[in-house]
């Protein structure tokens, strides 16, 4: 039987997109470092007018400073693309607002090593209470992409916008290249179910933002949902991608 790998902290990348996170990013990162002292710390400031970017550099992270503002996900796409140029095999992505606390990354890496899933995403809703600042009306958009999703993925999804997850080998080049730009978090699970990879979820904590608010207020929350389960229902025509698709195991003599 082959013995499970350990990843350390010199086998993953830490890749943090930031939008005028000026603010929260300094804290985040000098509480990144009091966990994982050596770790390879990616910012990608996305247009930033603040300093971000100036902030992360100052502390020793690389810093991808990007012209404009491209949104999450061609940031998150820039971070994992550098991270594999420079041989990382394993990426981890937490938001630049101070929400994820770096304490919990080492859950992603173990469900990683436990389960071997390629990919591995915090959900607000699988641990004990709530999360912080959810309304009625973001929890019921939050309700319906879940369900929409799990149908799609035929796979329980309870969180599918969490910006706290990690993702390894084939899977983190394929999104290197072709990560989603419009609805990234919940395009990326589905996708990566068309191409045969696997995923779970795990519990993580989410703490109130100390600056800044959330650009999705509540009405925007169900809309964006319906506006995602319409993209999904039309992503479900894109052709595999055989090169990236997953090959089945070979079993052991």
């Amino acid at each position: 039987m082959t013995q499970k790998r350990t990843i350390g902290e010199k086998d993953f990348a830490l890749i943090i997109p930031a939008y005028n996170e000026g603010e929260s990013i300094g804290g985040l990162i000098e509480e990144t470092r009091g966990v994982y002292p050596t770790v390879e710390i990616i910012v990608i400031s996305d247009g930033s007018v603040d300093d971000t970017a100036k902030t992360a550099r100052g502390l020793g992270a690389t810093v991808l400073d990007l012209p404009c503002n491209l949104g999450v996900g061609g940031a998150v796409q820039a971070g994992m693309r550098h991270a594999c140029d420079l041989g990382y095999d394993v990426v981890v992505r937490i938001d630049g607002d101070g929400q994820h606390a770096p304490g919990e990354i080492h859950k992603l890496l173990e469900a990683m090593e436990q389960t071997g899933a390629d990919l591995v995403t915090g959900s607000r809703f699988l641990g004990k209470g709530d999360f912080h600042g959810g309304t009625k009306m973001r929890k019921a958009g939050n309700v319906m992409l879940s369900w929409f999703l799990s149908l799609i993925c035929r796979s329980h999804v309870t969180d599918p916008t969490c910006g706290f997850w990690c993702v390894r080998g084939n899977l983190l080049k394929y999104f290197s290249l072709y990560y989603p730009s419009e609805y990234p978090e919940p395009e990326a699970l589905a996708l990566l179910r068309r191409q045969g990879y696997d995923m779970v979820e795990i519990p993580v904590s989410v703490r109130p933002r100390k600056f800044g608010s959330s650009t999705i207020d509540s009405l925007g929350t169900v809309y964006f949902a319906l506006r995602v389960g319409l993209s999904l229902l039309a992503d479900r025509v894109r052709p595999v991608d055989r090169r990236f698709a997953k090959q089945p195991r070979k079993k052991e003599a």
